[in-house]
Order: structure tokens, then C-alpha cells, then sequence
């Protein structure tokens, strides 16, 4: 089991994409990391490169 931290924007909009497929939370986050996970390897890595540089300043050292 794996349990992670959302921003509360990210949280809210999970919420209510979960209830617009009319699954729970869990999942829908569940299923979105198994198919970000599961993409073959240049996906992965442009996948996970992206998701990188536009959160950049959330996996920064606090200084």
C-alpha cells in the first residue's frame, strides 16, 4: 500500500473526476499511476520528464 500527499487543487480535481467516472478516489488514482507506469519506456521517461519540470519548484530541497 502506498499512501501520498496532494496539493488540495490536485486533490479537489482527482475528487471530481473520480465522481464524473463514478469510481472511488483511490481507484482512479490507482488506475492513473498503473497506466503512467506501464507505458513503455521512452513514454515513462517523456511522461515522467514533463511531470518533472512543471512541478519542479514541489521537489526542490526546502532551503
Amino acid at each position: 500500500m502506498l499512501s501520498i500527499q496532494l496539493a488540495d487543487e490536485t486533490e479537489r480535481r482527482l475528487r471530481e473526476a473520480a465522481e464524473r467516472v463514478r469510481i472511488p478516489v483511490d481507484q482512479l488514482a490507482a488506475a492513473a499511476v498503473r497506466d503512467f507506469v506501464t507505458q513503455p519506456a521512452d513514454d515513462f521517461e517523456a511522461a515522467a520528464k514533463r511531470v518533472l519540470e512543471a512541478n519542479r519548484e514541489l521537489y526542490c530541497p526546502l532551503s
